[in-house]
């Protein structure tokens, strides 16, 4: 498994729920603490509120799944599934994705604080006014992603490969453009400033 950031290990869980069938389940406001998701089918639940708290999620499918307002704190997903699936305003502070699958995942609003997502294929994901702060993407893939009005400072980039991604209107202030790739990136006239600098150009007004 990958590591967290500063290698710190992941939470123990007390109880296990194991090749459950909640294919479209209604997950309203339930809460959930220290629980082993296993082989768990979580296609298309419809999630409202509910708390996941130092869980962890192993194998389990999240595919076309619809998560509103809910939180996962400091949860670990390890091989698991989000195809077309959707987190509207929800908190995934301090939780970590190792060998997840992302395909069309779209991600609107939110808290991604100190997320680890290292070497994740976010090829073709959208996020959308979403906080990265401090979030580990390092080796990350989002060729063709949309990363729109999103906070990533602090956010571990280093060999990420954002060829073709529309970053505008994200906070590019601690991407160092020599260890990323942005060919083809799509970025706006102020953040074209700031990669500038970064590149040690002296940028100034015409005489």
């Amino acid at each position: 498994m990958a590591d967290r950031k500063h290698g710190a290990p992941a939470p123990p869980t007390d109880t296990t729920i194991s090749a459950a069938d909640w294919d479209g389940r209604d997950l309203t406001r339930e809460t959930f603490s220290r629980v082993l998701f296993a082989d768990v089918d979580m296609t298309e639940v419809a999630d409202q509120g509910s708390v996941f708290e130092e869980c962890t999620f192993r194998n389990v499918r999240f595919n076309v799944s619809v998560h509103t307002d809910a939180l996962f704190l400091n949860c670990t997903f390890s091989r698991c599934s989000f195809f077309d699936a959707t987190f509207s305003s929800c908190k995934l502070t301090g939780s970590m994705f190792d060998s997840c699958t992302f395909g069309l995942l779209k991600v609107d609003g939110g808290d991604w604080s100190y997320v680890g997502l290292p070497g994740a294929d976010l090829r073709g994901s959208t996020f959308d006014g979403v906080r990265l702060r401090e979030a580990d993407l390092t080796g990350a893939r989002l060729e063709r992603a949309e990363v729109l009005r999103t906070d990533l400072s602090g956010a571990w980039l280093h060999s990420a490969d954002l060829t073709g991604c529309d970053l505008r209107g994200s906070d590019l202030g601690d991407l160092d453009p020599h260890t990323v790739k942005l060919n083809k990136a799509i970025i706006d006239p102020y953040q074209a400033t700031v990669v500038a600098s970064a590149l040690g150009l002296d940028v100034r007004e015409p005489r």
